[in-house]
């Protein structure tokens, strides 16, 4: 089976992955500011004067046709709460990454990022994923547990991949899950999510 990915919405019990329109502005932009440390990490920026270039990456004339890009909707409030893509979809070859994450502080530590990973996996490998990617920064601990957790195997590290828009030189550590591992990964994680309430 040919892997294709809908660019539609995926639901929860907790969150709602929505596609980024420019509906979505406003409160993108607002989610994304007052986080500078966060952001001093990451590969790009969204803050501040960057915002306008970040956001067009994920929708409209200049956005990639190799990636879908999520706005993360807190269920219980509505409120935006993150960002998430599939980029790198390769349908030929049954590939794609998860990746361009960010949560905003208040949405961290909880039910935020393991709903919208199951999601996210269970999207792709219910409609013919055989590989999906996980790639982080090699400075950045808590993204590493994150995805160690979720079941991914560590691959290795590609040096100096990357050159971050603050000129730091980026190690990235690459994750992967297979199909074959993918019941065992989607198992854990919903043994997980079952401890969540409210």
């Amino acid at each position: 089976m040919r892997m294709h990915l809908k660019k539609a919405p995926l639901e929860g019990a907790h969150i709602r992955l929505e596609p980024v329109s420019e509906s979505h502005r406003d409160a993108m932009r607002a989610m994304v500011e007052g986080d500078p440390d966060a952001w001093s990490i990451l590969l790009t920026n969204g803050q501040g004067e960057a915002f306008g270039d970040y956001f067009a990456t994920m929708c409209g004339p200049s956005a990639d046709p190799h990636r879908i890009a999520f706005a993360l909707k807190r269920l219980s409030d509505g409120a935006i709460v993150g960002t998430t893509s599939f980029y790198d979809i390769a349908p030929r070859h049954g590939t794609v990454e998860i990746g361009g994450t960010y949560y905003r502080p208040d949405a961290r530590g909880g039910i935020v990022n393991p709903e919208a990973k199951y999601l996210l996996l269970a999207h792709a490998f219910g409609n013919g994923a055989l590989r999906v990617q996980l790639r982080t920064d090699a400075r950045n601990a808590r993204s590493q547990a994150a995805i160690e957790k979720l079941g991914a195997k560590k691959e290795g590290v590609i040096r100096r991949q990357f050159i971050t828009w603050n000129g730091h030189h980026r190690d990235s550590v690459i994750y992967s899950i297979i199909a074959e591992e993918w019941p065992e990964v989607k198992a854990g994680l919903e043994r997980r999510l079952s401890t969540f309430t409210g």
